[in-house]
């Protein structure tokens, strides 16, 4: 693996990080981004501070000034190569990005300071910690496929042939029944590119009533069998199984059966030589193949791009999707069934990928009843004769609140504390009254409908019924009513029946 020079930065620094380079038990691919992240600060003592070369030196003003400089990074920043940026050089970095090189920095001074190659001094996770003003940027976003485009994605994985593949991939390189079952565990299995390309020969087994079924069994029904899929150790965890759609079981038993016999393969995770299920020639072809040709062959079959706002369609999208799939499903999956499902170790791990859609949390409001329970909606009366004669205008009443047991002309009646249990104030006029009879009985009476919020003790007195109620009107016996007497000055009444709620969607009662 070529590794590239660091330049802009003073030799010592470079050192420094090539030391760590070769010491860090970490993947080749993590230390070379580290490595690379590693030389920006480099950039910057060279640029600000060059009295300092070397990770010894840094204090802790050192360190705050390195996290000031990365909340005000913009892309092409002390960087060494600018023909990839496309564009974006001078936007402001993300913070997300903010938060990957301050990890990377804790990472360089922690193993420094702990294989003792300098005194030890402040802390690094403490020094170089996020900020929580990029802290609280971040959350969790899963950048899932789009519903349209992913059941045309489907459709085409599920139709997909040697035609619709480029053709040094289809026929002459790659078999066609690898390529199927490629796509198919793509599609299907929520499953790293990476974890994909190590999986082994034999890797499936089948389960019926929770009991094995022989491995030689020639009928094996979708709707009744479960498929297990061996995973391998894998970036997060050791090695697991789990269930996957019985078409993957079958699309590997059909690659299987024409797989031909290759040498076993040094699996460098493991160490250890194993036969890769997804191989041809004894090379690999899951971790490249997938976003080289499968992703772009699919795209061009179903129509759609292969970028959208959320950006390339990669192989870990799909595995991005079906987690979020599954915690918004009728039936969701907990958080830990979740962390089982893909494998991961940490739940935190598992949370990047479940957020709540909108929809689901809509449902879920909805079945709360928290809008019924918070929200009452009332009819209104309008005598448009009283209006129209101009009588209102001389104070008698024309606006009149139906409570189900009675009118109230009071105007502001939803700022009137006794609204669920109505003193027999001047402004209620009870159902069994000839004037309430009469006013509901003209032709040109207009209805209208308004939203009144209830308070606590109103809604306790709608869920709990009687005592509720009792205690709601003994808080209310000395508060004076729209017409200044109290519920105690007018005299003990029989409790009004209770108001009902009315479903704003519905326009029934509860």
């Amino acid at each position: 693996m070529h590794i590239p020079v660091i330049e802009g930065t003073s030799p010592e620094w470079a050192g420094w990080a090539g030391r760590w380079h070769v010491t860090s038990p970490l993947t080749p691919k993590v230390r070379a981004i580290i490595r690379t992240i590693v030389a920006k600060p480099g950039r910057w003592l060279a640029a600000e501070h060059p009295g300092i070369t070397g990770p010894g030196q840094w204090t802790r003003e050192t360190c705050a000034a390195w996290v000031a400089a990365a909340g005000r990074m913009a892309v092409g920043d002390y960087v060494q190569r600018r023909d990839h940026l496309h564009g974006r050089a001078g936007k402001p970095v993300s913070p997300r990005t903010k938060a990957h090189m301050l990890m990377a920095t804790r990472t360089f001074f922690r193993d420094c300071r702990e294989w003792e190659w300098f005194p030890r001094r402040s802390g690094p996770s403490r020094a170089l910690a996020v900020p929580r003003s990029a802290g609280a940027l971040i959350s969790t976003d899963p950048r899932v496929i789009a519903d349209d485009v992913r059941a045309k994605l489907l459709h085409a994985g599920l139709n997909i042939e040697a035609a619709d593949l480029p053709g040094t991939s289809a026929g002459s390189y790659y078999p066609m029944d690898l390529i199927r079952a490629l796509t198919l565990t793509w599609l299907f299995s929520g499953l790293r590119s990476d974890g994909i390309s190590r999986l082994r020969t034999g890797c499936i087994r089948w389960q019926h009533d929770g009991m094995p079924i022989p491995g030689d069994s020639r009928e094996i029904l979708a709707a009744d069998a479960v498929c297990l899929l061996d995973i391998p150790v894998n970036k997060t965890g050791t090695a697991f199984t789990k269930p996957a759609g019985p078409i993957i079981g079958q699309a590997i038993k059909a690659w299987q059966a024409q797989r031909p016999a290759q040498p076993p393969r040094l699996d460098r995770k493991t160490s250890e030589h194993a036969g890769l299920l997804f191989s041809i020639r004894a090379h690999p072809a899951g971790k490249t193949c997938i976003n080289r040709t499968i992703i772009p062959a699919l795209c061009a079959k179903a129509g759609v791009p292969t970028a959208g706002v959320r950006g390339n369609i990669t192989s870990h999208r799909a595995r991005s999707t079906i987690a979020s799939q599954l915690y918004n499903a009728k039936e969701p999956m907990t958080l830990f069934e979740l962390q089982a499902w893909p494998g991961h170790q940490n739940p935190a791990t598992t949370q990047h990928y479940a957020k709540i859609t909108p929809n689901t949390l809509s449902k879920a409001c909805t079945e709360a009843g928290y809008f019924a329970r918070n929200v009452r909606t009332i009819e209104i009366l309008l005598d448009r004769d009283a209006v129209t004669s101009g009588s209102a205008v001389g104070g008698e009443p024309w606006q009149y609140y139906d409570l189900g047991h009675g009118l109230c002309s009071y105007t502001f009646f939803e700022q009137c504390p006794h609204r669920m249990a109505c003193a027999k104030c001047d402004f209620y006029t009870p159902k069994k009254s000839s004037k309430t009879q009469i006013l509901e009985a003209k032709d040109n009476l207009q209805r209208m409908l308004a939203t009144i919020p209830l308070t606590d003790d109103e809604r306790a007195a709608v869920d709990d019924g009687k005592d509720a109620l009792d205690a709601l009107l003994g808080r209310l016996a000395d508060i004076p009513t729209p017409a200044g007497a109290t519920p105690r000055e007018l005299g003990t009444a029989p409790a009004p029946t209770l108001l009902p709620i009315i479903d704003v969607r519905q326009g029934k009662p509860q």
